[in-house]
């Protein structure tokens, strides 16, 4: 559900620009919102799973979730769209990393292989479904609601998987939460707020004839990196826990990864988007076109993720 969410706004955003009247750089936001949230979260997700317990970490970002997909679905405007986007991948961030946490914990051996084997199944899944399901959903207008049925998927979804949840997720973690490691909140402040100084000129500048500010906010931005990166370093050397620590990237042949990784993100979201945008709005094709025409691409790059 949380992947499906990245790709299944794609098809629906020339229908949600139309609707809600929103710009480029407003469809921009309400597409990458959730991944920026999402990316820059996960690891505190993660801590926080360590220290309040992963069963209770991970209903709480899904109910979390849930609720910023009722809200995206019932949004009146762009600008709340937008905010309930940064919601949703809020609760993504919260909810996927204990996923992980309770296979390590729950299962050994043979068990823990399959059991990740299926975690990467259902992602896949996630990935290869969310255009062509939201083509699907576009196209059908369920009762007149156009786009909103790409959000609103999620809410019975959701309160099926709180309710089965509560029942079925193990709860006992004490020694977990004994190992936990700190949240790094400077770190935290310091990387989100490197990350939006520069995603926001990125997207409104061009629409806005890149004005002073947009320069500016750029250079402020490469600024709060070379803090964060020099901040990252302070707790290795006390024994702390960096957000990201710096041995990671020191780490043989991790900094070329970590470049490829970037590269390949970058140009698979920037197509996604564009291309949809072209097929709906230039070629006049159909959400639902729109979505079967990703369709071939989609299973191999979900398996490579």
């Amino acid at each position: 559900m949380a992947l499906l969410d990245v790709f299944i706004v794609n098809v629906a955003a020339p229908t949600i620009g139309t609707e809600l009247r929103a710009s480029g750089a407003d469809l921009q936001l309400v597409v990458a919102g959730y991944a920026i949230t999402y990316s820059v979260l996960p690891i505190t997700g993660a801590r926080l799973g360590d220290l309040l317990g992963h069963r209770r970490v991970h209903l709480a970002g899904l109910a979390l979730f849930t609720a910023a997909s009722l809200a995206c679905g019932l949004a009146q405007g762009p600008t709340g769209l937008i905010v309930f986007r940064l919601v949703q991948g809020a609760g993504s961030a919260l909810m996927i990393p204990q996923v992980l946490s309770l296979i390590q914990r729950t299962f050994t051996g043979e068990a823990r292989a399959r059991a990740l084997g299926v975690y990467s199944a259902v992602l896949a899944t996630g990935a290869a479904a969310g255009q062509v399901l939201g083509g699907v959903l576009v196209s059908a207008d369920l009762f007149g609601t156009s786009w909103r049925p790409v959000f609103l998927v999620n809410v019975p979804v959701g309160a099926v998987l709180l309710a089965v949840g509560r029942r079925v997720l193990p709860a006992g973690e004490a020694a977990e939460r004994r190992r936990a490691r700190g949240l790094d909140l400077p770190g935290l402040v310091l990387l989100g707020a490197a990350v939006s100084l520069l995603t926001v000129p990125l997207v409104l500048g061009q629409e806005e004839d890149w004005p002073l500010w947009s320069w500016l906010s750029m250079a402020a931005a490469v600024v709060l990196f070379a803090l964060f990166c020099g901040y990252e370093s302070r707790p290795v050397r006390r024994g702390g826990a960096p957000l990201i620590s710096p041995r990671v990237l020191r780490h043989p042949g991790m900094s070329l990864a970590v470049v490829r990784l970037l590269a390949v993100m970058a140009v698979n979201a920037g197509l996604l988007f564009t291309l949809t945008l072209h097929i709906q709005g230039g070629l006049g094709h159909s959400a639902l076109r729109a979505g079967l025409g990703f369709a071939p691409t989609r299973p191999s790059s979900a398996w490579s993720a």
